[in-house]
């Protein structure tokens, strides 16, 4: 079985004035159901504001949840932070955290949101509010699940936010391969930065891919990886740069799962960006991500979980 998490609070109406798709992690929740037996769901619960302040500036948390954003944060966000979307924004990173604890039991366990990897101390940015990905990693090592954690990025842009709010930690360690003249225009430094020219195809992607994230992960030696599966490398996409067909993003998985396996590292996944008008086809290869993730990485039936964890499963 594939442990996967999900909350009701992923899906919502879009506010006004946003080009962010919002009817995709709607659509990832009805394919994945389309999987049957195979899934077991698991509800997260919001991440509770300490951990939030723990990465993110106070006063930025405190305007998120109380749906009191600024105007010009909210532009640089992509749309405007509703009371959904604030409900929205503190239960992802939950998600992600709850797919890590999974993933450590389990060898693998996908979270249908989070990967907001733009997101940065004080701000939103790029449809990204909270950074789900460095909360959850501060939490991880703070309680002592792990020794260190590993962020592994493969979205087409660079997680500047990702890079940023775990700079200097001695025990996360960051990698973004990206598309070197996309978002941001700035770049911020991760541990170790990637970056590749535009239309890059699979075998140039997955040769680059296999020499330097080996590497990385041979010298950070991490107990966990959290994975931004973002399948906007994918030729098609309306924000990418990179050229990577459907089998190319497949065989991205298979890589980053044989890399995993090989180190006995238990893995994480998150959903990232896709972008595009075709929301059931962008879905689609989100859950791909998944799927193939999970044929090569889960390594029992979940069973045990919600008792070692207090944890409900739903159905969806």
């Amino acid at each position: 079985m594939i442990a996967v998490v999900h909350h009701p609070d992923y899906v919502t109406e879009a506010p006004a004035r946003s080009t962010y798709r919002w009817g995709k992690n709607g659509a990832i929740r009805d394919l994945l159901r389309g999987e049957g037996e195979r899934i077991a769901w698991h509800e997260p619960a919001p991440m509770p504001r300490a951990w939030l302040e723990a990465v993110h500036d106070p006063d930025y948390v405190a305007q998120v949840l109380s749906a009191q954003v600024p105007r010009e944060k909210e532009r640089r966000t992509g749309f405007p932070i509703t009371p959904l979307v604030a409900r929205r924004a503190a239960v992802v990173p939950g998600g992600t955290y709850l797919a890590a604890l999974l993933a450590l039991d389990h060898g693998f366990a996908a979270n249908t949101a989070g990967g907001s990897h733009h997101a940065l101390a004080d701000t939103g940015a790029g449809y990204c509010v909270f950074n789900d990905l460095a909360i959850a990693a501060h939490r991880l090592v703070e309680e002592g699940r792990v020794e260190r954690v590993a962020i592994v990025d493969c979205d087409v842009h660079q997680g500047d936010g990702t890079a940023a709010l775990c700079a200097g930690h001695p025990q996360i360690a960051t990698y973004s391969i990206h598309a070197a003249k996309n978002f941001p225009a700035r770049k911020a430094q991760s541990t170790l930065d990637v970056p590749l020219a535009d239309g890059v195809g699979d075998d140039e992607y997955l040769v680059t891919l296999d020499r330097t994230l080996a590497g990385f992960l041979d010298a950070h030696r991490p107990d966990l990886i959290l994975y931004q599966g973002g399948v906007d490398p994918f030729a098609g996409d309306r924000l990418g740069r990179l050229s990577l067909s459907e089998n190319g993003l497949v065989r991205r998985e298979r890589l980053v799962a044989r890399l995993a396996s090989a180190r006995a590292l238990p893995l994480a996944c998150t959903v990232g960006g896709g972008y595009g008008d075709e929301v059931v086809a962008i879905a689609a290869r989100h859950v791909r991500v998944i799927v193939t993730l999970s044929e090569l990485l889960a390594r029992r039936p979940v069973a045990a979980a919600e008792q070692n964890r207090g944890v409900g499963v739903v159905a969806g």
